[in-house]
């Protein structure tokens, strides 16, 4: 009896995840399918803002790989080392257990992790935003600082603890922001101490315009959205310091704060520059096919591979949850035509158009080149998010419709701590960030 050829897909964000479970579809048990992640979930990206804004019971957008990945074997772990050479990985699980495993074919899909700037103190005083352990401990701080205000009687501490600053705004930066804002107003309002107390907002970045990834109509709206609101927008600005008592911008200005929220961008994950083969800015080279120059055998899609965008010779593909989720599909395509079913096909892509949420009932989007604004493009948004998750949609729905009826809990969990999610050493972060 031949053995089963043995498959292993590192990584189960967008990219990893979708590779698993198209490839388990078309082989149907032919070959054995390995999925190693360090955690047992699907993390659905795009709605982590609604958790940490608590609109969102974390559950939501955290979906079982054992649940939606039939005929798939997950591997709870996290790769040390690949050799190449020998088709050997080894990894390391939750307990620090070690183990080796050979492969027949390899798929990279390792993602993203935060980046971070040689800033001073940012890394010792920013809070990243990359994970569910983040968008909790985020949803607790900001809650925090509005019930530490309500007891000091420093005005000067109040109003520090009542500003939040956001470096970043591009997709998860603005949503961020935006449903933040939304979430330390509540609590406000719930607090007697605090009346008449102003909260400042103030979303950083050194783009020219917020959303630069969107077309300047969409950025626009987006920009008039939310300094209606009363949010600070501050473009063409960086941070040149931070400290626990506040931040410094690069205009000069000093900003007394105890929130500084990183949300500057992300870089793929250090694994690929580990393995000893070709990179762009530290994304492993694929051809137009999704294979290594090389080796045949290896595989990479998502944030980790820099993927030539055939519609825009010379460029590659952004870092994005639509062409991570495009990328794993074909990846499972080319390498069912690597056994012999299918024709291997050059990745190439069409442009559907992206959706911000603005938190409220606002939004921007534009499906198919369609500029959409307020109610209808949540409307849109909403519907793309539960067409695009994979499990819980009732759930997700369910949510949204309690927080349009009834008053948002401005309660801490108290179940993570700072300590728990350094900016510095976050690993092992998901693909997809714009939509």
């Amino acid at each position: 009896m031949t053995e089963r050829q043995r498959v292993v897909v590192i990584g189960g964000g967008f990219a990893g995840f979708t590779a698993a479970r198209s490839l388990s579809k078309s082989a149907r048990g032919a070959i054995e399918i390995v999925l190693i992640n360090p955690t047992d979930y699907f993390l659905y990206l795009p709605l982590l803002p609604e958790v940490a804004a608590g609109i969102l019971d974390p559950r939501k957008v955290a979906i079982s790989l054992s649940g939606h990945s039939r005929g798939i074997r997950h591997l709870l772990a996290t790769v040390a080392s690949i050799d190449a050479g020998a088709r050997r990985i080894v990894c390391v699980d939750s307990e620090g257990n070690r183990r080796d495993l050979g492969y027949d074919r390899l798929v990279i899909a390792v993602g993203s992790v935060n980046k971070l700037l040689p800033i001073p103190g940012v890394a010792e005083h920013a809070h990243g935003f990359r994970s569910l352990a983040e968008a909790l401990y985020l949803r607790d701080h900001l809650i925090r600082q509005i019930e530490l205000a309500d007891v000091t009687s420093d005005p000067e501490e109040r109003r520090a603890r009542c500003t939040f600053v956001v470096v970043g705004a591009g997709y998860t930066g603005t949503e961020v922001a935006a449903q933040g804002q939304l979430l330390t107003l509540d609590t406000v309002r719930q607090r007697g101490g605090l009346r008449g107390q102003s909260v400042r907002w103030v979303l950083v970045d050194l783009a020219p315009r917020i959303l630069p990834e969107l077309d300047q109509r969409l950025s626009d709206i987006a920009h008039r959205t939310l300094a209606e609101r009363g949010m600070e927008i501050r473009t063409g600005t960086s941070v040149a310091e931070a400290t626990s008592e506040g931040v410094r911008l690069s205009d000069g200005e000093t900003v007394p704060t105890r929130s500084l929220i990183w949300c500057v961008g992300v870089r793929p994950d250090p694994l690929v520059e580990s393995l000893g083969l070709p990179t762009e800015k530290g994304r492993l080279l694929v051809d137009e096919y999704l294979n290594v120059p090389g080796h045949r055998e290896i595989f990479a899609c998502g944030d980790a591979a820099a993927v030539p965008d055939l519609t825009r010779p010379g460029h590659y593909t952004a870092m994005t949850a639509q062409h991570a989720t495009r990328q794993g599909k074909q990846v499972a395509r080319n390498i069912a035509a690597s056994y012999g079913h299918g024709e291997r096909r050059p990745y190439r892509h069409n442009d559907l158009g992206f959706v911000v949420d603005l938190g409220g009932a606002e939004a921007a989007a534009n499906p198919l080149g369609i500029p959409l604004s307020g109610v209808v493009a949540k409307a849109v948004t909403r519907g793309y998010h539960l067409l695009a998750i994979p499990g819980g949609r009732a759930r997700i729905a369910g949510n949204w419709l309690l927080d349009a009826l009834l008053p948002r809990q401005t309660v801490q969990l108290d179940l993570v701590h700072g300590s728990e999610v350094p900016l510095a050493v976050q690993e092992g972060a998901r693909d997809g960030g714009p939509r």
